[in-house]
């Protein structure tokens, strides 16, 4: 479970204004090994955390990049409560880390998943690849318009998902947003300078913690979207730390009967199995092309422990 909540818009009317404002919860099993958000290392232009999970290793819920003066922002949430596709067959070579070298810790594991892949023909591609290859790369195959394109003609190779994607370039051209769910395969545009959120089922029927929570979103960016980091990120975080459970929740029940009041609030924590939001992240691209990636994250496998914060500043070019 994960929640998003954005605000794109490449022509901010003001010096002071946001060409993104972007906040997030990744609620995921706290034991999960995960590397905090940073600059990766094989592509320097891209900041995001990275899953670490055996297996998974080398994707990503949440990552931004700046090439050639434009963002690419790219978010997966899971579709909960949706069965797997059937007759789903694996690509060779998935998975693949970000440090792409020819190691042989690399290929061990490479031959391991072709066996894998060899003893179970419904194998499916690791979901977490799909927004790392979209932030990495930055030519014309992996724009946001082809890149799209691809994927939903692949898009059942994978477990249900919700893919957010983000192309801010100058103010000559508007951002360009989309979402593709695969369950059922539907890719959907949405028009900049609005207030966006999004969860885990179909956008025609969102859980009442993403209603409620776009509202809140809503408010913060009409009356603080124009405001200093510090002022607008603590309200931010605010939003993405409340515990209220908006329950009942009909879409939420029918989608996960055991678990669903637990999962009602934007903070998740549902401490008998370990899981929670254990990540919070805000992103902001101001009127001059600065990044802000500030993360909260869980050091340790208790919610109320040590958190760690990281706050990431970089001033990109522009075009």
């Amino acid at each position: 479970m994960c929640v998003i909540f954005f605000y794109a818009n490449s022509q901010p009317d003001t010096e002071n204004g946001y060409k993104l404002i972007l906040a997030s919860n990744r609620d995921e099993f706290f034991a999960r090994d995960t590397q905090t958000a940073s600059k990766w290392s094989d592509a320097k232009h891209v900041y995001g955390g990275i899953d670490l999970e055996p297996g998974r290793e080398g994707g990503t819920w949440l990552a931004i990049g700046s090439d050639k003066g434009i963002f690419k922002v790219g978010a997966l949430l899971n579709l909960t409560g949706e069965p797997k596709p059937r007759n789903a067959v694996a690509h060779k070579n998935i998975l693949q880390p970000h440090n792409n070298n020819n190691s042989q810790h690399n290929k061990q594991r490479q031959q391991a998943q072709q066996a894998q892949q060899t003893n179970n023909e419904h194998f499916l591609l690791g979901r977490g690849m799909i927004v790392a290859d979209f932030v990495r790369q930055s030519d014309e195959q992996h724009n946001i318009v082809n890149y799209n394109q691809q994927l939903l003609a692949d898009c059942t190779k994978y477990s249900a998902f919700n893919f957010v994607s983000i192309e801010i370039g100058d103010a000559s051209q508007p951002a360009q947003i989309n979402l593709l769910s695969n369950v059922p395969p539907t890719l959907a545009p949405f028009k900049q300078a609005q207030c966006y959120g999004f969860g885990n089922s179909l956008p025609d029927s969102p859980f009442e913690k993403v209603q409620h929570g776009q509202q809140h979103f809503e408010q913060i960016v009409q009356q603080h979207g124009y405001a200093d980091v510090e002022t607008i990120s603590g309200q931010l975080l605010q939003l993405l730390k409340n515990k209220h459970k908006f329950w009942p929740d009909a879409e939420l029940k029918r989608r996960a009967p055991s678990w669903g009041e637990g999962l009602s609030a934007l903070n998740v924590h549902i401490p008998d199995h370990g899981y929670g939001s254990r990540t919070h992240s805000l992103i902001l691209v101001d009127a001059q092309n600065k990044l802000h990636f500030i993360e909260e994250t869980m050091a340790g496998l208790d919610p109320d422990g040590e958190w760690r914060h990281t706050h990431i500043e970089k001033q990109f070019e522009s075009i």
